[in-house]
């Protein structure tokens, strides 16, 4: 269920570990940075509450969906009743043609438009699949080999590829790539944890809110925040995600406005000040913040040395820096960078406790 990829995101894992040990079922959990949504579907499959906020909505719709996954035959029957226009490559609004087959391009349009007027749980889903499934290096994706699914290249960039590898866009079925995605992130969903998402989908909230601006999150009532903040502006999330927004109908321009990308860390830091005293509000007395960052600037900036003190001038107490050190990074490797080398190759994460009152 979490194999749904965006870029930067973390494992699953990482925030299971503050989950299972700093709260208890029926806790909130939150994310003021939720790209992908893992701590949210993480704390869901464990029984907790979950807030979830990112000020992209194209995160919403990676997640969301999970809470209210539908069966696979539900996916199919909908799939079924789905028309696709084979003309519908011209309705497009731009050439991506180097990306797709035409045929393929006309299923996408179509789909795209569909899916524009309708909104149940299926539906959802199926938009969620398929916003996963637009480029890819691979034949589940819609696309013609391009980079990682996290990460789409700019219509020239393709161009080149293709070139260089002497590619052309074959036909994809995108009614079969969908149900084949479909079947693997359902395949290992237990009984019980699909109860639990359920639940979870009763009582979540999705916001798509400033992280320094949240007054709908009650004060005093998260128990836990386990997140990954953008890192200055090592990664383009606005851009890396165009086509995901094209189809779903997003402002790429407006996006890349409104989300966190500076180069001077004194900019960064007096955003992150902000992020820190709203985290203080909405936190629970005892509860918890995990930070997650990372090294930055071929490791010379390390940026969980510049994220303590902004939770201590905020009021929370700084209990400790966890370090995970990662042996192999798939994304660098992808980019032919040595692992280790290059990018962040650490989880760094910081953890503050609220001890004073709300």
């Amino acid at each position: 269920m979490h194999e749904v990829s965006y870029r930067a995101c973390f494992k699953p894992q990482l925030p299971g570990f503050f989950i299972q040990r700093l709260t208890d079922i029926g806790d909130v959990v939150y994310d003021p940075f939720a790209g992908r949504g893992t701590t949210a579907l993480e704390a869901a499959l464990l029984g907790r509450r979950v807030v979830s906020n990112d000020i992209n909505p194209l995160s919403k719709v990676l997640v969301q969906p999970r809470l209210l996954s539908p069966s696979e035959e539900d996916v199919r029957q909908r799939l079924s009743e789905i028309g696709f226009d084979t003309d519908a490559d011209q309705r497009a609004g731009m050439d991506l043609t180097m990306f797709y087959h035409r045929q393929t391009l006309s299923e996408i349009v179509s789909l795209k438009e569909y899916l524009s007027i309708h909104n149940d749980p299926a539906d959802s889903w199926i938009r969620m699949v398929a916003t996963n499934r637009l480029t890819g290096h691979s034949k589940g994706f819609f696309s013609v080999y391009t980079m990682p699914p996290n990460q789409a290249v700019s219509a020239e960039a393709q161009r080149r590829i293709n070139e260089r590898r002497k590619q052309v866009p074959e036909y994809r079925n995108t009614r079969q790539i969908i149900l084949k995605k479909t079947r693997r992130l359902l395949r290992d969903l237990k009984t019980e944890q699909r109860r639990r998402l359920e639940e979870a989908a009763t009582t979540s909230a999705f916001y798509a809110c400033d992280a320094r601006k949240t007054e709908k999150i009650k004060s005093g009532s998260v128990a836990l925040t386990v997140t990954s903040p953008p890192f200055l502006d090592v990664v383009q999330y606005a851009q890396d995600n165009w086509l995901r927004c094209w189809f779903n109908d997003l402002p790429v321009e407006k996006l890349a406005k409104r989300i966190t990308m500076t180069r001077k860390l004194e900019e960064w830091t007096a955003v992150m000040q902000d992020v820190f005293r709203e985290l203080y509000r909405i936190t629970t007395p005892g509860g918890w913040v995990a930070f997650e960052v990372g090294e930055v600037r071929n490791g010379t900036l390390f940026l969980d040395e510049v994220v303590a003190p902004l939770g201590v001038v905020a009021g929370f107490d700084c209990v400790a820096v966890m370090v995970n050190e990662q042996n192999f990074t798939k994304t660098a490797n992808c980019w032919g960078v040595g692992n280790n080398a290059k990018g962040t190759n650490t989880n760094r994460i910081v953890v503050f406790r609220k001890t004073g009152g709300i």
